[in-house]
């Protein structure tokens, strides 16, 4: 089993989206010994933005590239083939400005590769990622999930969900701690509230393991 572990959050230890992806790799590591996990600091190894530069070996244009657009390629096929060998991606993703973070969405755009993880058929675009478990750290400073003005306002889990599933990806789990600078009893409540969701996601997948053995 390959799982991927992802952290874009930028305020390091302080970072909440960084504890929770940390305890959620714990646990599945707890539940599926032998796991082998990649980490990707999205912070630390930011992939440059999306330029023509890193569009250009995607066009079919192999002939004539130059030393820039080969070192975007390379980066842009390290990322993507990272993601495709994962089982099990678990991507930390605050909220900032009502979406994700910048070095989360040029993860995004190196990965969204025509050929790799879609592709356009007769029928419409065909995801192919398929067969991937991806668990969100989503993590916000304000609570926009329980009133239609808060989730008219989110970008963030909705845009995941839909360019996860545009690659193929069904099954997206959320793990949720929102009202973390609404005060200390606020966050508090909101880390115990993730980590009841940790624990029950944890459960539901060692029951299914056993069921399959």
């Amino acid at each position: 089993m390959q799982l991927l572990h992802i952290d874009s959050a930028i305020t390091g230890a302080n970072s909440v989206s960084r504890q929770l992806t940390a305890q959620i790799v714990a646990a599945y590591q707890a539940n599926h010994p032998g796991t082998q996990v990649s980490y990707l600091d999205l912070v630390a190894n930011a992939p440059a933005h999306f330029t023509m530069d890193a569009m250009a070996p995607r066009t079919g244009q192999t002939d004539g590239l130059s030393e820039v657009q080969k070192r975007e390629n390379a980066v842009s096929e390290q990322l993507v083939s990272q993601f495709l060998a994962a089982d099990v991606v678990v991507i930390g993703a605050p909220f900032y400005n009502f979406s994700i973070p910048t070095q989360l969405k040029a993860w995004i755009d190196r990965i969204a590769q025509p050929g790799r993880t879609f592709q356009y058929t007769a029928n419409g675009p065909e995801g192919l990622a398929k067969g991937k478990t991806v668990i969100i750290a989503s993590t916000r400073g304000g609570v926009y999930s329980t009133s239609e003005g808060g989730q008219a306002m989110e970008h963030q889990e909705s845009y995941l969900k839909v360019v996860l599933g545009f690659f193929g990806v069904t099954d997206v789990r959320f793990v949720r701690a929102e009202g973390v600078a609404m005060g200390d009893a606020a966050k508090a409540q909101a880390l115990a509230d993730a980590a009841q969701a940790i624990r029950n996601q944890a459960a539901a997948n060692q029951a299914q393991a056993t069921q399959v053995a």
